[in-house]
């Protein structure tokens, strides 16, 4: 009976150590970030940290429940699971509540709750539910087109609602697919298409027709025997379509802003004197959050001495530019601590999905890490200038109870799953 009741509280502690680890100092810049005054209410519900800190005493109780739950729960009933989570991004366009533009909010008494946030893991869930099915082989057309749809559903709900940014973050089931067998040649063509697709707005479409044209050929020289001439040839009109396709895009079917982001992105604007005005305008947000890293030298100024975070020169800093808190306050050593702990989470959900004996489990969690590091990849990239600005916020780092909640739940389930292998005998 002893060794029955122990069994149940084996988890793996250095991911849940990481994870709090990461809460905590994101709700010290969130604090930072957020206060206005000298002295502070921890728990005052009308600033930011107050909620914030109700959010993560929530938390721990979203954690109790998800691993006192039977580990077999989520693999029967990731189905359902996937199929109430979409019920409830259809359930926005009856019901939602218009954020900046985006129709992604539930409204519930006083506070709003994102379900494209929760919609990540049940999907999750439905992926390695059905690769992991005996019937199922990823090598199958049939197979990766059923595979595509369980992911492509909610990612056009989410995009229907206008929100571009959690749409991407579905772009990382890609390397869960791509490690479980998906064939080489999607990975060939998505790097194409991006690679393209850059190329075409920075150099124009038909330079870049010319440079693929140039690089096609050269792979046919060398390859002859796996390529044929009439294979060259479709590669070749599809990518200069591809380009002049893009390009049209760009210049008459993308919204405003958007395009305005890839314009300061990649310096589109050859008028110097133009440009610097749209990165002190349009991109303000990215111009003050990227002089606030910079003041931060080495060490930084200290823990709520950052001049542009206590003056509010970063729009919502404690959203999706909290990084921006960290270089000022924390310095080059506080961001590198913040990148490390992530590295960190990452490899250790990996080297924990490579050691399950459930292909279930390992498929769940490789989606658990690639969700992860889409957003920590694209919120510390957009926050530092590096990709364009895309609404993403940092996982468990930026205020938001959504957010925490669904990465909370994102890899407390992965810690239950992988309980079973701990607790063997």
């Amino acid at each position: 009976m002893v060794r029955e009741t122990n069994k149940h509280f084996k988890f793996d502690w250095i991911t849940i150590i990481l994870f709090l680890l990461i809460v905590g100092f994101g709700y010290l810049n969130i604090l930072s970030a957020s206060h206005s005054t000298d002295v502070i209410d921890y728990f005052d519900l009308s600033e930011p940290y107050g909620k914030q800190l109700v959010f993560i005493l929530l938390t721990f109780g979203i954690i109790v429940i998800l691993l006192g739950i039977d580990a077999k729960f989520y693999e029967r009933f990731s189905s359902v699971i996937y199929i109430v989570a979409m019920a409830s991004l259809v359930g926005l366009f009856l019901f939602g509540k218009n954020v900046n533009g985006a129709t992604s909010w539930y409204a519930i008494g006083g506070m709003t709750l994102q379900p494209s946030e929760f919609a990540k893991a049940a999907t999750a869930l439905a992926v390695a539910k059905y690769i992991s099915d005996l019937n199922t082989d990823i090598n199958r057309f049939k197979d990766q087109i059923r595979t595509f749809a369980i992911i492509l559903i909610p990612a056009l709900l989410v995009l229907l609602q206008n929100d571009t940014g959690s749409t991407i973050v579905y772009g990382a089931f890609f390397f869960v697919l791509y490690r479980e067998g998906l064939p080489k040649y999607y990975l060939v063509i998505g790097i194409s298409q991006i690679v393209l697709a850059i190329c075409s707005l920075k150099f124009g479409p038909i330079l870049t027709s010319i440079i693929a044209g140039v690089l096609i050929g050269a792979y046919k020289y060398f390859n002859r025997k796996k390529i044929t001439y009439l294979q060259s040839a479709a590669i070749l009109i599809a990518a200069v379509l591809l380009s002049f396709l893009i390009k049209h895009i760009y210049d008459y079917r993308l919204p405003e802003h958007q395009k305005n982001r890839i314009t300061i992105w990649l310096s589109l604007e050859k008028d110097p004197v133009k440009l610097e005005k749209m990165k002190r305008t349009i991109a303000y947000n990215l111009h003050e959050s990227e002089k606030a890293i910079t003041s931060g030298g080495f060490s930084g100024k200290g823990f709520m001495e950052g001049t542009r975070t206590t003056g509010k020169f970063v729009p919502e800093q404690h959203t999706d530019y909290i990084f921006s808190t960290v270089g000022e306050e924390w310095g080059f050593l506080g961001c590198s601590l913040v990148v490390i702990l992530f590295v960190l989470l990452l490899l250790r959900i990996l080297h924990l999905a490579e050691l399950q004996k459930s292909q279930f489990s390992r498929i769940y969690g490789y989606s658990v890490a690639s969700i992860i590091f889409i957003h920590f990849f694209i919120n510390i990239g957009m926050v530092m200038g590096l990709i364009p600005t895309i609404g993403i916020p940092l996982p468990m780092f930026s205020y938001g109870g959504s957010g925490l909640w669904a990465f909370t739940i994102l890899i407390f389930i992965f810690i239950k799953l992988d309980s079973n292998r701990i607790n063997e005998w």
